[in-house]
């Protein structure tokens, strides 16, 4: 049997009379490649924030490795609001920050590149590896971790170089070419050391030879790094040359999931998504 690494249970999430991620259930086991799409508006940026602890979610649950990160049920003025189904069946709110979540193994990009202005390719990885020490505030604030600064400091270095990225290290992150913007954010991501990887339209902004380089891309990664990978991406070439499976939301519900061939076959996909070809 797969090991589950995600699992998606009932998920709702509502911000007060608008129903963004309605009932949502999906998983994700351990090595796969996992797609999400679906039009703009559709609520996968949504799932990803409940994913990775942005929103608490309005009802049900996430699990990671089978442990529940994240429940939530109507509370408050939502008891009478809430639009979604399942009501009553979840009784216990958990929660994590973000920052909790990334140390439990999970990290993500963003649809918007959000790299430190003002500093190196080296250091916008080194800050996320800095995660990682097991120094305390008053051992860094008294230099006493010098060893284990060095350390991180190496080790950054041979994931810049692993990723083929060592001769940028010392480039401003923001004067590099979009593309290359594009690959530092994941670099910072994988320096977290994650389990799973979150990508939100790393594709965005790409020409179609970039896109292609990115499928490779993303393939060597998850060998390399041995990650599970689920990601968003309106590139439909990329998404059916590297996917294992997809999810496809419509106005915030599931209206479909499988193989690439099935996806892209089912007729609720293509009058949702894909388009019909004019005669």
């Amino acid at each position: 049997m797969n090991e589950r690494v995600l699992e998606l249970d009932n998920v709702t999430m509502q911000f007060g009379g608008v129903v963004a991620v309605d009932s949502l259930s999906m998983y994700v086991d351990k090595g796969e490649i996992v797609a999400l799409i679906g039009p703009n508006g559709a609520g996968k940026t949504t799932a990803f924030n409940v994913i990775t602890g942005v929103y608490a979610p309005t009802n049900g649950n996430v699990k990671l490795r089978g442990k529940i990160i994240a429940q939530g049920h109507p509370t408050g003025k939502m008891k009478k609001l809430y639009a979604g189904t399942h009501i009553g069946e979840y009784s216990r709110l958990v929660s994590n920050t973000p920052d909790r979540i990334t140390e439990m193994g999970v990290a993500r990009t963003f649809q918007n590149i959000r790299l430190f202005k003002g500093m190196t390719v080296l250091e916008n990885v080194l800050v996320a590896r800095h995660m990682r020490l097991k120094a305390g505030l008053l051992s860094s604030a008294l230099h006493l971790n010098l060893h284990e600064e060095r350390r991180i400091r190496q080790e950054t270095l041979d994931l810049l170089e692993m990723l083929g990225m060592e001769e940028l290290a010392n480039e401003n992150a923001t004067s590099l070419p979009y593309g290359k913007q594009r690959y530092l954010e994941i670099a910072r991501a994988l320096a977290t050391e994650p389990r799973l990887l979150l990508l939100d339209e790393p594709a965005a902004g790409m020409n179609p030879q970039e896109t292609d380089e990115l499928s490779d891309f993303i393939r060597k990664i998850k060998e390399d790094f041995k990650l599970t990978v689920f990601l968003i991406e309106h590139h439909m070439n990329l998404v059916m040359d590297i996917s294992d499976r997809i999810y496809v939301l419509d106005f915030g519900r599931l209206i479909a999931d499988g193989t690439p061939e099935m996806v892209q076959s089912n007729p609720d996909v293509i009058a949702a998504y894909l388009g019909v070809d004019e005669e």
